[in-house]
């Protein structure tokens, strides 16, 4: 797989090329009815009225486009800016703007942010499969999203929010040489966090926190559990140490504060899907930018996100 894509394929300018590349993708076997299921009673739909990419099911009697049952759907965006804006989303390590989106694509900034969202939902794991087991390597940490005290206006500002208070809390684990989940959880106590623990992570794991006392308490959960106390300066001790999952958060704050600049607690979590997307399909793990896209476009397929 080509570590880079070339930004003058036709994909991204014609709109025949990017309707055939997305057909692809979603119809590997041929095109199928979204509605009732059926191949062999599909054939394309002629005639200059309907304009072209259009199908029709003969079993259901009903016409369609590959947009159908997907993010696309009734959509008035072009779908070379769709592929595009994917692609640059894909690419970018820590993000891309809905401000420098809509200044690349030539569109407004509400239009930009819609988009945005609307890759982000396609980038979002569907029945996500625990991770860990067996000799693998699990690290557990978290992390707090909000902006400090002594930045904020005198009339916001709060002396009683002090570090993780007033901000939005982050849970994340992260398999050594593997994935990412995290979640936005309410508060990162033991009754919190266990529920994500027993659907997220394989009892089988060796499990590596800090020292904190929720993790004390869901530790003896797996098949070992070690610590780190980083309130006396110890980082790492032997394979115990949380860099990996530190090392995500670098990421996420980068692309957080430096690009994003403030996340809303009702968005949180979509943002979190796709900073988890980026690492997962990262190039340590054999996926380049063309990959990455195109299993970003794949994620559209059976998701709708509207916004009233």
């Amino acid at each position: 797989m080509s570590r880079t894509t070339d930004l003058t394929n036709p994909i991204f300018t014609d709109p025949d090329a990017a309707r055939a590349h997305f057909e692809a993708i979603r119809w590997p076997a041929g095109p199928y009815c979204p509605y009732c299921g059926s191949f062999d009673s599909v054939g394309p739909l002629g005639g200059k009225s309907m304009g072209p990419g259009w199908y029709h099911c003969r079993a259901c009697r009903r016409k369609f486009t590959a947009a159908v049952g997907t993010i696309y759907e009734r959509s008035h965006i072009p779908l070379t800016k769709w592929l595009l804006a994917t692609h640059l989303m894909c690419s970018s390590k820590k993000g891309m703007s809905a401000h420098q989106l809509g200044r690349m694509l030539g569109m407004p900034y509400k239009t930009a942010w819609f988009m945005c969202h609307r890759i982000r939902e396609g980038m979002r794991e569907l029945a996500p499969t625990p991770m860990g087991g067996e000799g693998r390597t699990v690290e557990a940490d978290e992390t707090f999203i909000g902006g400090k005290e002594k930045n904020k206006h005198s009339s916001k500002r709060d002396s009683g929010n002090i570090g993780g208070t007033g901000k939005e809390a982050v849970f994340s684990l992260v398999e050594r040489g593997g994935r990412v989940r995290s979640r936005h959880v309410v508060s990162v106590s033991a009754q919190n966090l266990k529920p994500v623990l027993v659907e997220h992570l394989d009892r089988a794991s060796a499990f590596m926190t800090d020292g904190e006392g929720q993790y004390r308490i869901l530790g003896p959960m797996f098949a070992s559990h070690e610590t780190v106390n980083h309130s006396i300066g110890e980082y790492v001790r032997g394979r115990a140490h949380t860099n990996t999952v530190e090392s995500y958060f670098a990421i996420l704050k980068r692309g957080i504060n430096g690009v994003y600049h403030h996340v809303s607690e009702t968005h949180l979590k979509r943002y979190l899907g796709e900073f988890n997307f980026r690492y997962n399909e990262r190039s340590m793990l054999g996926v380049e930018d063309v990959e990455r896209t195109t299993k970003a476009v794949k994620g559209v397929v059976g998701k709708r996100m509207t916004y009233e």
